[in-house]
């Protein structure tokens, strides 16, 4: 998935989603070679099933 992707399902604004990475709170992320970053659907689904728990 890519950021653009997962702020929009979680209808947050850019800088709190880039506030939650620089925090390590954010779901891991994988950088492309070409500078990209991605998140992979299923980290995702767990890092959301993680705060679900937390809720």
């Amino acid at each position: 998935m890519t950021i653009e992707e997962v702020i929009t399902d979680l209808k947050v604004a850019p800088s709190t989603f880039y506030r939650w990475r620089q925090l390590g709170k954010a779901p891991r992320s994988i950088k492309l070679p070409n500078g990209d970053v991605r998140i992979r659907r299923s980290e995702y689904e767990r890092w959301l099933a993680e705060r679900e728990d937390a809720a």
